[in-house]
């Protein structure tokens, strides 16, 4: 078959054979290299320097030095970065394992990590300075700055929510909430993430699939959710009061005010081991990201055997971007050589990152191409129903 000939049947970009568009055959090579590139998919800004998969990205709020970035993981070396660019300021070095959990505090001056090593660390987010070390009894999971910037909570695989008051200076014992066993199991419960909702309420969830909101006060759970499976990630939208949690097959949208249920969207990942969800300051859509149904962790083709449900290939290294409303699925981003553990939009919604096994974090535009990413987040109303707080 002569050049014209394999460039007449090859197809067009809208479906027809030998379109003006691919006339030659060097247009029909560009056409099959446009094929294989996916050409037209969104192009992330990819952050390198870690060495083992990322555990946790966390943005601070916008400050008059613009926004940061801190990132966990498992190569004990957490990083901080510029929050719109991904450029790489600097990385706190200290922990001897697994850095599960980073977070800086409402002026990015602070920075708090969580690790395998049964420590959690104070550090100076500006010279990088160890400042304080808590010491634990498992490995800390989650850390996090109450909304004073006064006291971190931190929880793991002992069962214990600990606070401590950074006032202190470590010399103070931390307040100590144990998470009571349920189902008849004798050991406490794994806490994957705690998250302060107000000066005297924190919600912690577990691999119990209990969401327990506590008042520090009274030291006692007032009120709590069941959703019967590994809670994953919580995320607290605090102007759409609103909790976004990944659990088990689905992500599901809480008032965080009462706890009462908004929405339940089932996920075409799930939230065993990995993975998140975020949404959008706007309210209107989502991003989430998990394991694949079915997956095997022996390789990215495998299956489990006598899975219930299969999911699609890749769909673990995607990033879904989805409709609140309706739930649909409106952008597969593809990227990551890892599954997705972990992902944040920026406080303007603009853009968001996502944290892979493969040890990379990918920044993403929101609005790829549209005048929505200059406007920002405020073009956007929030959903139907949804009582933003001022």
């Amino acid at each position: 078959m002569s050049n014209k000939e394999q460039a007449a049947a090859l197809p067009s970009a809208a479906g027809g054979a030998g379109s003006a568009k691919y006339s030659s055959a060097v247009d029909a090579l560009a056409q099959l290299r446009d094929e294989a590139t996916n050409k037209g998919r969104q192009v992330p800004i990819v952050c390198p320097g870690h060495s083992r998969p990322i555990a946790e990205v966390a943005y601070s709020p916008v400050t008059q030095d613009g926004s940061f970035l801190i990132s966990a993981c498992h190569d004990k070396q957490p990083m901080l970065r510029g929050g719109k660019t991904g450029d790489w300021i600097g990385t706190f070095y200290g922990h001897k394992g697994a850095v599960w959990s980073a977070k800086l505090d409402s002026r990015a001056i602070l920075a708090a990590t969580g690790a395998g090593d049964f420590t959690a660390k104070i550090w100076n987010a500006v010279n990088g300075d160890e400042i304080q070390t808590m010491l634990h009894r498992h490995v800390v999971k989650t850390v996090d700055f109450s909304p004073d910037d006064r006291r971190l909570a931190t929880g793991g695989n002992e069962g214990i929510l600990r606070i401590f008051g950074l006032d202190s200076k470590g010399e103070a014992a931390p307040e100590m909430l144990k998470h009571a066993p349920v189902d008849g199991n004798t050991k406490a419960p794994f806490i994957n993430k705690a998250v302060w909702l107000g000066p005297n309420s924190i919600c912690t969830g577990a691999n119990d699939g209990l969401v327990r909101l506590w008042d520090t006060r009274s030291g006692s759970v007032v009120n709590e959710l069941k959703l019967g499976a590994n809670i994953m990630d919580i995320e607290h939208s605090k102007q759409l009061d609103t909790l976004s949690i990944a659990s088990g097959d689905s992500v599901s949208f809480f008032k965080a005010s009462d706890f009462t249920l908004r929405k339940k969207i089932d996920m075409p990942v799930h939230f065993q081991q990995e993975g998140g969800v975020s949404l959008h300051p706007s309210g209107k859509i989502f991003i989430a990201g998990g394991g694949r149904h079915g997956g095997s962790t022996q390789g990215a083709l495998g299956v489990v055997k006598n899975a219930v449900r299969v999911g699609e290939l890749d769909s673990d290294l995607i990033v879904y971007v989805i409709d609140y409303e309706t739930g649909e699925i409106l952008e597969r981003n593809k990227g990551h050589h890892g599954p997705v553990r972990c992902l944040r939009y920026h406080p303007d919604g603009k853009t968001y990152a996502t944290g892979s096994e493969d040890g990379t974090i990918r920044l993403w535009e929101t609005f790829p191409g549209s005048p929505k990413t200059t406007e920002g987040a405020e073009e956007l109303p929030a959903p139907a129903g949804t009582e933003v707080q001022e």
